[in-house]
């Protein structure tokens, strides 16, 4: 490293040592006042900045991902706390970081930790669901479900859905907009109320696909059930006279707290009588020491289910019965048991007129974070054993409040998930048979822009119009591409990209006809040809060096071919064209290359790997604009640009670029599998789940396959 490296090294520590007055104690106290936004972000500096890996500090770190969802970065905490210090994380963190990694995708690892803690006998996980089929059939292909954010939603948390006599009610923290409003602390929002809103059904161009709920005239319910503090997850009865309610521990004015000083939630009873609320009374099983809350009716009326961390459950927290003998008089609590009940936590159960409980779980197998659960309620009072509901419901963030009205095609859930509006949001859906789906298919050909020649191993996906990836394949020997099932009457982004190979993309609007083919052909532009890596040119101000915006990210691709090649070392030459002095244009493109140079270095790459940069002039044109002949500024453009050739580690390139071939065909194979695994559970009618030993035994060895078996599996994957 020479002096003037070592400089600027030295004065960029000192900056960092002085700018970072954080601390530990700072950090700790912000996690415990749940901010855990500023903890995350001053626990990092404390591993990145001053070194600090203690097990705390990397426990605190990853868990303050954990708690606002971040799981990619709550990913990356866990396993560098779990690699540190394996012998010392206890069940919580390994549980948490089989959460995540099931939030991203990653379902095998995710499952080899859960099955290691079910042997360990640590928790309350149940083994039959990690090994068993654990999605439930409710949004199985026969169905297609469509999903709304709730035009009522509001930049604060909003959550729940009843409906009842065309009424629907739920939960939230919307601003009401009085001055000197109460802030609930822990998320810098107004405290939760409970609102009325009309359910209207719309069914847009006379099409059934089109059918939406929606909610409105918002009404806030007043006194006395409103208060100064939460009111949530109102529930009533089919008359319309009694609702069930969850509120702080107070009365109506003025908190209570435990031993611990903490306003734990009780239940709340209101009569309705000549149009108005009244008679809020506290069921008898609440208590200032552990919370109650998020009640539930059977179809009968006759049980309430609710929430508790009441001591003697399993977990965080607990689904509960109790029998509802008369007016004001009920049983003893009854803890649901350790099927539905986990050592994590349950929340917001909801009974369905078929006898089915609807709960939200991080304890059972799910796709991250609170998913929904459905389990049947046997005539015993026993539970099956809890299925996930799968997408759309579920997400990779928190899913729950969920609730289907009687006609079971339409209902509301809630979620924070990417994309909303605020906090959490209710989603209203309808369920739709497949009659009512329509289907095309996308296909085309990948093909060199330059040759024409057809592009292998090209990965296509399909993106819709929120972002998400739909499905994803690559193109095969002859450079072509399928989609065999995309929705109709809905735009996509179709993307192609490969290894050394600038990106391309198609926007596609397709319309209403079934089984209709749509061609989307896309070229790729290599980026390396021969012995140069190619951009486009790269424009300058004129008479400056300075980088742009618009060359920067040109030079992204330069980044990339060398990130993709750590072998390669590159030599940069610069050239203008033919107006103004032979010296100043020489000095200018010098400037230009070096410039050039020094972005490519700021972006990571070592300077080792860039062997000269240097200007060359007017003196190697392309054409014969030179000597002050007037040209086109088409001309004149054709002189002006940068050359990237590869001087050293080019025979690694092919090597390299064969290595990811076979790496994205197994990727997509494998993701052929998992998704035909989901096609078998999502499918198969009861005689054939029976035999799901069978079929997943084919799936590995096509040797123990029967006909039928194998028949279904040839005609999926392909």
């Amino acid at each position: 490293m020479n002096l003037k490296k070592l400089l600027v090294s030295v004065l960029m520590l000192l900056t960092i040592g002085n700018n970072f007055g954080q601390s530990r104690k700072v950090a700790d106290r912000y996690f415990e006042e749940f901010s855990y936004v500023q903890s995350a972000k001053i626990y990092k500096d404390l591993v990145l900045l001053k070194g600090d890996s203690s097990k705390h500090v990397l426990s605190r770190l990853a868990e303050s991902y954990y708690k606002n969802t971040n799981t990619q970065e709550a990913e990356i905490w866990y396993k560098k706390l779990i690699s540190n210090f394996e012998k010392e994380v206890g069940y919580k963190e390994l549980f948490k970081y089989a959460q995540v990694l099931r939030s991203n995708g990653k379902y095998k690892e995710s499952d080899a930790i859960l099955l290691n803690l079910v042997q360990t006998e640590q928790g309350n996980l149940n083994v039959e669901s990690i090994k068993g089929d654990y999605l439930s059939n409710y949004s199985s292909q026969e169905k297609r479900i469509g999903i709304r954010n709730l035009a009522i939603n509001t930049p604060y948390s909003d959550f729940g859905g009843f409906l009842l006599n065309g009424k629907s009610y739920f939960s939230s923290s919307a601003s009401s907009g009085v001055k000197n409003q109460k802030i609930y602390k822990w998320n810098n929002q107004p405290f939760l109320n409970i609102y009325k809103a009309e359910e209207n059904i719309q069914t847009l161009e006379d099409s059934e696909k089109d059918t939406i709920l929606v909610l409105s005239n918002v009404e806030k319910l007043g006194a006395p059930i409103a208060s100064e503090f939460h009111e949530s997850n109102p529930v009533l009865t089919k008359d319309g006279k009694t609702m069930y309610f969850t509120r702080n521990n107070s009365d109506g004015k003025k908190v209570r707290r435990s031993n611990d000083y903490v306003s734990k939630l009780k239940l709340y009873k209101a009569s309705y009588i000549n149009g108005y609320w009244v008679n809020v009374k506290e069921l008898p099983f609440n208590s200032d020491e552990y919370s109650v809350g998020h009640p539930a009716l059977s179809p009968d009326e006759k049980t309430l289910y609710f929430v508790s961390d009441m001591p003697g459950g399993y977990g965080g927290s607990d689904i509960y019965k109790v029998a509802i003998k008369e007016k004001d008089v009920y049983g003893e609590p009854v803890n649901l048991g350790n099927k539905i009940n986990t050592s994590e936590k349950e929340v917001f159960p909801y009974v369905g007129k078929d006898n089915v409980l609807y709960f939200s779980s991080n304890g059972h197998l799910g796709l991250g974070l609170l998913d929904i659960f459905q389990s049947v309620i046997n005539e015993d009072g026993t539970f099956s054993l809890p299925e996930n509901l799968g997408e759309p419901f579920n997400s990779k963030r928190d899913d729950f409040s969920f609730f289907v009205s009687e006609d079971g095609k339409r209902g509301f859930f809630s979620s924070n998930r990417e994309k909303g509006k605020g906090d959490d949001d209710i989603y209203s859906f309808f369920i739709y048979t497949d009659s009512s789906v329509c289907k095309q298919i996308v296909k085309g050909v990948i093909t060199d822009k330059n040759t024409g020649n057809p592009i292998d191993a090209t990965v296509v996906q399909l993106i819709n119009e929120q972002k998400e990836l739909v499905a994803e394949t690559i193109s095969d020997e002859l450079g072509n591409y399928v989609f065999k099932e995309v929705s109709c009457d809905s735009k996509y982004n179709v993307v192609a990209s490969k290894l050394d190979h600038r990106s391309s993309k198609s926007l596609i609007s397709l319309n209403n006809v079934k089984n209709k083919e749509v061609d989307v052909n896309l070229e790729l532009v290599p980026l390396i040809v021969g012995s140069q890596i190619i951009i486009k040119p790269i424009y300058f101000d004129y008479g400056k060096a300075d980088i742009r915006e618009d060359a920067e990210y040109e030079l992204e691709n330069i980044i990339t071919v060398m990130s993709n090649h750590p072998e390669l070392v590159i030599r940069i030459e610069s050239h203008t064209d033919s107006r103004g002095t032979t010296e100043f244009n020489r000095t200018l493109s010098d400037k230009r290359a070096k410039s050039t140079r020094d972005y490519i270095l700021s972006r990571g790459i070592d300077g080792n790997r860039i062997e000269s940069a240097k200007g060359y002039g007017e003196s190697v044109p392309l054409n014969d604009c030179i000597d002050g002949k007037e040209c086109t500024e088409e001309e004149y453009q054709l002189n002006r640009r940068s050359y990237f050739y590869i001087v050293e580690g080019g025979e690694f390139i092919k090597i390299r670029q064969q290595k990811e071939k076979k790496r994205v065909k197994r990727r997509i194979t494998e993701s052929k599998k998992s998704n035909f695994l989901e096609f078998l559970r999502k499918n198969l009618n009861a005689q054939e789940r029976s035999s799901r030993s069978q079929r997943n035994k084919c799936f590995k060895n096509e040797q123990d396959c029967d006909k039928d078996v194998k028949k279904v599996k040839i005609n999926y994957m392909d």
